[in-house]
């Protein structure tokens, strides 16, 4: 068996590496991007974001204080991806406690809304036509989740931490490259007035990178929040305005209330976690499916000899598919939000249940992915189809206490809805939910839209633990439903196969949600991709354009890693 190990010689020679790349995302891959540290740490998807968290942190400040000045930065500086008017998931733990807990920042859909929401003239609507405007907006989430996070693990103030982002908005900050080109090639970015005169000149063209772009309008939104607490948001002002603005849309409108915004509650939930060799691997639990799919790749795989097989070799990079394309036929078949609908989440991980699945996987050939029967579950869903674009974002913090978060989130596909209210992006996170609420039979679809409920999604936030309970790994990704392989191949390459954390993360990415295997574009040689197709699978090789970011905790020492395929940094001391 032949092995590519290009992952290593990237690492060692970038020069090299970024040959075999494509020349557009080339520069964006010609360096690991790696920070040590012994006090404090902060991976983010933005060098703004990261140093507002390093300040949080070097103040004293916790990992709950920090992620919040990071999310409100994030907010200004990466707005296609995240936003105080989208939701999250965060992991969060208190070493004092030896507690982990999960904060759950999911939008809600209206309570106006029916099943057949997104269906149109006997089918479900057009992606696009349902995306842009009023009618995709759930209620946003993370304010009040971060109020919620904030008051049992912060230790700053609450206004302080908004400092940050209110200068930077106000003093403005450098377009970027990744925002300046996804202002140019995403569809209909400039679908409203408001955008289209934030982000775009007099003439339609994108701002160009380095423009120095200021919002005032954030700033004035921020500072209301800082004073008054997340009821700002939610009832008032802002709340009348995002109201307004999804149901008074010219061409799209929704159904958003004041009685859904004042209604919003942000919840704790317990994490779900799984076996992975000798570690206990956390995730974010229903609505998320990340942690029952991460949790469960991860099981499947630790029935076959992993450590003995290398990066990039056919033989991993088959289980990895298999075990992906199985865990995935569970998650679209018994995922959505466990207030609404019985998930079998623990039965998902158990490693029983996982030993009957991996007995599935033929190491010398590919086979069907089907759905289990978690707890002889007597009625089968229909495998719901959203499309959940890769955008969103994700960070990692751990701080001097040694408390760490883990934390995803996002306002759905690049730019959400394209409505920009008082300085921020909505979300268009309805579109999460299946557009069909039935299959052919008449049975219900699990992520089917419902009154107040949360929308299925695959944000990942992961925390690993060593037996003894000590934190080991800090992880996630954005990338749509990718987000879980991302996540799962990294925990992999690093605690399976023991590649440095940076270098796991720059390593190739490997899709396999359905019915084709993708392979990320440069990282796998031709000898593996002929050795999969003879095994029969369908492989195209593409961008598979994640954002992970991840800390490890070896030796006493904190090493961070983010991904270089997008703007993020580490820095810690």
């Amino acid at each position: 068996m032949r092995y590519l190990l290009l992952a290593f010689a990237f690492a060692l020679n970038p020069a090299i590496a970024a040959d075999e790349l494509q020349p557009e995302i080339a520069t964006g891959r010609s360096e690991i991007k790696s920070a040590s540290a012994e006090t404090y740490m902060a991976v983010t998807a933005n060098p703004h974001a990261s140093r507002a968290a390093e300040r949080i942190l070097a103040r004293g400040g916790t990992a709950v204080d920090a992620a919040i000045a990071a999310q409100l930065v994030l907010g200004l500086v990466e707005p296609q991806s995240s936003g105080i008017g989208g939701g999250a998931f965060m992991l969060s733990y208190d070493a004092a406690q030896k507690k982990l807990q999960y904060y759950d920042g999911r939008e809600t859909a209206p309570t106006g809304v029916d099943e057949d929401y997104f269906m149109a003239d006997g089918g479900p609507r057009p992606f696009l036509q349902a995306v842009i405007g009023g009618y995709s907006v759930g209620v946003p989430g993370v304010v009040r989740m971060l109020e919620l996070a904030h008051q049992r693990d912060g230790k700053l103030p609450w206004a302080d931490l908004f400092q940050p982002a209110i200068d930077l908005a106000e003093s403005g900050f450098a377009v970027s490259p990744r925002l300046h080109k996804l202002l140019r090639d995403l569809p209909q970015v400039a679908a409203r007035p408001a955008i289209s005169a934030y982000f775009f000149d007099d003439i339609g063209r994108p701002l160009p990178v380095g423009h120095r772009l200021k919002n005032p309008e954030y700033a004035q939104t921020l500072r209301a929040i800082a004073e008054r607490g997340a009821d700002a948001f939610y009832r008032g002002a802002i709340a009348e305005a995002i109201v307004r603005a999804v149901a008074e849309d010219p061409v799209n409108p929704g159904l958003l209330t004041m009685k859904d915004m004042a209604g919003y509650q942000a919840k704790m939930r317990e994490p779900l976690c799984s076996a992975f060799l000798e570690y206990r691997v956390c995730g974010a639990d229903a609505p998320s499916s990340g942690g029952t799919s991460v949790g469960a790749i991860l099981g499947m795989l630790a029935q076959f000899p992993v450590r003995d097989l290398e990066v990039g070799s056919d033989a991993l990079t088959h289980l990895f598919v298999e075990a992906s394309e199985l865990a995935f036929a569970d998650r679209n078949t018994y995922s959505a939000d466990a207030d609404f609908v019985s998930v079998p989440s623990q039965t998902l991980v158990a490693s029983g249940y996982l030993n009957e699945r991996a007995e599935l996987i033929d190491p010398d050939e590919a086979t069907e992915a089907v759905p289990g029967d978690p707890v002889a579950f007597a009625q089968k869903r229909l495998m719901a189809q959203s499309p959940e674009l890769p955008n969103t974002s994700h960070l990692v913090i751990v701080d001097r206490y040694g408390n760490g978060v883990s934390m995803t989130t996002s306002i759905e596909t690049g730019f959400g809805s394209r409505l920009l209210v008082k300085g921020f992006l909505l979300n268009n996170q309805l579109t999460d939910f299946s557009f069909t609420p039935t299959n052919a039979d008449g049975a219900l679809v699990a992520n089917r839209i419902q009154p107040g409920k949360r929308p299925r999604s695959s944000m990942s936030p992961t925390i690993v633990f060593n037996r003894d309970g000590t934190m080991r790994l800090l992880v996630g990704s954005p990338g749509g439903s990718r987000i879980i392989n991302y996540t799962a191949r990294t925990i992999l390459y690093h605690l399976g196969l023991g590649v440095p954390i940076a270098e796991a993360i720059a390593a190739g990415n490997i899709g396999a949600i359905g019915s084709r295997v993708e392979l990320e574009s440069g990282y796998f040689s031709e000898d593996t991709v002929r050795k999969l197709e003879q095994l029969g699978h369908k492989v195209v090789q593409r961008d598979l354009n994640s954002g992970i970011h991840a800390i490890a905790l070896i030796d006493g020492e904190l090493r961070g890693g983010a991904d270089p395929r997008r703007e993020g940094s580490a820095v810690g001391r």
